[in-house]
């Protein structure tokens, strides 16, 4: 109780300090008695006894190391009465490890070890320390560091040495000792290092050692580190200076060597290690590019793109600088040029024709050239061969091909990496003639996309030819697209569905048929197909086909009048296409077509008879119902072919030579109205008419001379109802006269008089005129007037456009050496037409 002071409470013992593992008792003391006490070590709650009314105690087995700045005691009654405590733990003191001292000058003795934990606590003192003590000498050293202390080696010459090490903290000590012979313990400086005489394959190295006295014998280890790891390791055995050559050295290359080096007589330790970086120089590439070709030819001409691989570090020897391609023409030799390709570039394009060439191609640095690389673009197109599947491994696909006798000198195996992105990132590998199987494999390959693999034999020409070819997928998908189906054909009974291919960079897999659904109906199966169940659940038909080719398929034995709905799909080995809309489709009735058979060729041929029919329309006019011409609209200037002068057009008097006027005779008062260009006829009796023949004016001509004759009823139609045209005798010897007219003038004013008169009436007894063909054959007119045999005509002139020529103009009888045609008059007396 004196030990509270002026304290209520307190916790016993009060900042102690123990080691790691120890046991502990904690008192509570208060002046007041005691009730429900309450202790915690470090804020766990502890079983406490209590010892009489007015002190309580617990215990702590094994105190375990919690910080360095102790653990926390705290107890209390209420809150009012309360007191606590920190209970330092330190770890324990360990025994150094690893106690050795050694000299790399004998002149000082660098002596170090493991100190182990760390038993130090924070605001207790003193702190764990080291002491260092040498026995032959007496002397004794505190060291300044928990792992090393440095010891002055005496000039006297001392060769052994007992040292003893002890460490001590505030808990207990610990000690070590060692004895050892100063010779055995050296450990030679870090060397210097420095190199010359670098080369593109050799370097030497130089090195250099601190005198360690007495001149003695070092060994010395040599280490060539390239790319992270040792390529080279050497000894060798020096005084003071070191030299060694390192060669097969690759051109160009970065190194890092270095050398350490240890006591060759009583070896104790390597000095540490000591290194420095050198740069081979450059050489001449040493190996040929790795070349290929792309050949697209298009109209006469071909494009050649041609590619070739960078050359590795180790055959680059240096820098590329740019690549030298070479064309030669084999078929028209020529003097060749060398075209420079700036590196880093892997390809270039040439236009060629359809000529042979050889192609050379090297690389070239600051040193020199590379071998030439050499590929020959032959004019022959070479053969074609069937594609092929290839199988594929876990490691990649797995290619081989027939070996080729003859000589072969390797293969070529050309695919492209990224087809989906459109441009063919073009790939190949070089293998051996031995050499026939491969497995292609790239990190570029991705699942659902077709890669082509073209195999290659390349000729001691080193002209490349196809060998064959394959196709397949790294992984194949189901498709994403179903095809576009086209329906036509369709009757009341089947329809025909159809679809294009699919291009192949689209495909995702293997197309091995079509499935083709329909939903009848009726909900019945057609024969050929089979009851399915769909991804949505729904039931349908389904056909399936099992030619990839086969891109038509006709759905039969359907209803007329009823709807169907179909869908077509592919599949594959991995599954079919999606699940799109079915398009409906209604059969049309059983009849329909029938009719449409009928009406379609009735319409097409009365529309082809309109079209004929308007073509023709103005060759049907005038052959169904002709206008009906204007006699005094007619003129005697008419176009006609003159057989004398074929150039004549217009016609003139004496160039019409007509055949026969007929007359006719009306008896007076009579009378003819004319409406327009139309006649209507009063008379109910008309006379015959007579015949006035003109005869074509022939010298010698003695005939009887009557010509065939009949009258244009278009013209009269009063002629037309006597239905008299016939031949008239004529005496052998008719009086020859002047003519018929006297002038062009007289027959003008005749056709004027009747014309003016052709709007009102014409006096009864007033004689016309009608006209009469020159060429017809007989008709029935006037049988009384014909003769029972009648002449032949020995001449008849050919058609001459016909003129109507009043009587009165008739002149008198010519003399017989008139050159006019004869006129013969039958009855002059009467009034004529």
């Amino acid at each position: 109780m004196n030990s509270l002071g002026h304290k209520a409470s307190s916790v016993f013992p009060v900042d102690k300090l123990v080691e790691e593992g120890s046991n502990v008792t904690i008192c509570y003391i208060s002046r007041s008695h005691q009730n429900n006490v309450s202790c915690y070590l470090d804020g766990v709650r502890m079983h406490v006894e209590q010892l009489d009314p007015n002190v309580s105690a617990f215990h702590v087995n094994n105190v375990a190391f919690v910080r360095e700045t102790g653990t926390n005691i705290f107890c209390e009654m209420d809150p009012k009465d309360d007191a606590g405590t920190v209970l330092f733990v330190s770890k324990v003191l360990e025994e150094p490890k690893d106690f050795s001292c050694e000299t790399q000058d004998f002149k000082t003795l660098h002596c170090t070890w493991d100190p182990g934990s760390d038993t130090s606590l924070v605001r207790k003192q003193p702190y764990q320390s080291y002491t260092l003590f040498e026995s032959f000498s007496g002397e004794k050293r505190l060291c300044e560091h928990k792992n090393w202390c440095d010891w002055q080696i005496a000039q006297d010459s001392q060769e052994m040495y007992n040292f003893t090490l002890v460490a001590e903290n505030y808990l207990r000590k610990r000690s070590v000792n060692i004895l050892f012979n100063l010779t055995h313990r050296v450990r030679p400086m870090t060397p210097k290092v420095f190199f010359k005489n670098i080369s593109a394959t050799n370097a030497t190295m130089t090195w250099r050692v601190h005198s360690t006295g007495n001149h003695r014998t070092l060994l010395c280890q040599i280490e060539l580190h390239g790319e992270g790891k040792v390529i080279q390791q050497h000894n060798a055995s020096i005084k003071v200076n070191g030299e060694y050559l390192l060669s097969e050295l690759e051109p160009d290359t970065q190194y890092m060597a270095r050398v350490h080096c240890g006591d060759a007589n009583h070896f104790w330790k390597w000095s540490e290690w000591s290194g420095e970086n050198f740069t081979t120089l450059e050489a001449a590439p040493s190996e040929a590019p790795d070349v290929w070709r792309d050949v697209k030819s298009e109209l006469g001409n071909r494009t050649v793109t041609l590619f070739w691989k960078p050359l590795s570090k180790s055959h680059a020897n240096g820098k590329i600088r740019f690549y030298n391609v070479i064309v030669e023409n084999l078929d028209k030799p020529s003097e060749l040029e060398p075209v420079p390709i700036p590196a880093p570039a892997n390809h270039t394009k040439l236009a060629l024709d359809q000529c042979s060439y050889r192609i050379h191609v090297t690389a070239n640095n600051s040193v020199g050239t590379s071998p030439a690389s050499v590929i020959v673009i032959s004019g022959d197109p070479g053969n074609q061969v069937e594609e092929e599947r290839v199988n594929v491994t876990a490691d990649g696909f797995s290619l081989s091909w027939k070996p080729q006798s003859g000589d072969v000198t390797g293969y070529v195996v050309e695919w492209c990496d990224r087809p989906q992105d459109g441009s063919c990132d073009l790939q190949w590998e070089n293998l051996g003639p031995n050499t026939t199987s491969t497995v292609i494999s790239s990190d570029a390959f991705r699942p659902g996309v077709r890669y082509n693999f073209r195999i290659y034999g390349i000729s001691t020409k080193r002209i490349a030819y196809l060998l064959e070819q394959k196709t397949g997928y790294s992984q194949e998908l189901a498709p994403l697209v179903n095809p576009q189906v086209v329906m036509s054909n369709l009757t009341s009974h089947s329809f025909t569905l159809s679809w294009k291919d699919y291009p192949t960079e689209t495909q995702r897999s293997f197309i091995r048929g079509y499935h083709v659904y329909l939903k009848p109906k009726e909900g019945q199966c057609h024969p050929g197909f089979e009851k399915a169940a769909l991804s949505d659940n729904s039931v349908c038909c389904k056909y399936k086909i099992d030619k990839p080719e086969q891109k038509t398929f006709v759905v039969e034995n359907l209803q007329p009048e009823s709807i169907y709905e179909f869908f077509v799909t592919p599949f594959t080995s991995v599954g079919e296409g999606p699940l799109d809309a079915f398009t409906k489709v209604t059969t049309p009735d059983e009849h329909s077509h029938l009719l449409i058979r009928i009406i379609l060729p009735t319409v097409f041929c009365v529309v082809l008879i309109m079209i004929v029919c308007y073509l023709n329309s103005q060759w049907m006019k005038e052959k169904c119902y002709p206008d009906i011409p204007d006699p005094y609209k007619s003129s005697v200037l008419s176009l006609i072919k003159s057989k004398e002068n074929p150039h004549l057009t217009i016609m003139s008097v004496k160039d019409c030579i007509p055949d026969a006027i007929e007359v006719i005779n009306k008896p007076e008062g009579s009378k003819i109205q004319f409406s327009g260009t139309r006649n209507s006829l009063t008379e109910t009796e008309i006379t015959k008419p007579a015949y006035l023949y003109l005869l074509p004016a022939e010298k010698n001509y003695s005939g009887p001379g009557p010509c065939i004759c009949f009258e244009n009823f278009t013209y009269n139609q009063a002629a037309s109802n006597s239905g008299s045209c016939g031949h008239v005798p004529v005496p052998p010897t008719a009086p020859s006269q002047r003519g018929l007219l006297t002038s062009l003038e007289n027959l003008l004013k005749a056709l004027e008089k009747n014309y003016m008169n052709s709007q009102g009436e014409i006096p009864a007894g007033e004689t016309t005129l009608n006209y009469v063909s020159q060429l017809a054959s007989p008709m029935s007119g006037d049988k009384d007037s014909l003769p029972t045999d009648p002449p032949v005509p020995a001449l008849c002139s050919e058609y001459k456009m016909q003129m109507a020529i009043p009587l009165g103009l008739a002149s008198p009888p010519l003399s017989e050496n008139s050159s006019v045609s004869s006129v013969t008059l039958l009855d002059q007396g009467d009034h004529h037409h």
